[in-house]
């Protein structure tokens, strides 16, 4: 006599939801931890926020200008001084 006993697919079913559970549950926890630390409620991790220097040349010649201390021809001179020793011309990003 040739009779196959099928039980179904007993508790094995579970391991390949549990699984893919593990794994998207670990990207998240990675990128949380890599990518998306430290930003703000609503920023994701295509948006980047540029680190400033607040004592660079260019802040501190945006700060004198902001506050009176040079006309706007002084700040424009100084300026274009600025980019060509630092290599950002007009054209360059």
């Amino acid at each position: 006599m040739n009779t196959l006993a099928y039980d179904g697919p007993g508790p094995w079913i579970l391991l390949v939801p549990v699984f893919w559970a593990i794994v998207v549950a670990g990207a998240v926890l990675l990128l949380r931890r890599t990518v998306w630390r430290g930003r703000g409620p609503g920023r994701g991790p295509w948006q980047h926020r540029p680190v400033r220097d607040h004592n660079s040349p260019l802040s501190v010649l945006g700060r004198r200008f902001a506050s009176g201390e040079i006309d706007e021809d002084e700040y424009w001179r100084r300026l274009s001084v600025l980019d060509e020793e630092f290599g950002r011309g007009r054209g360059a990003a």
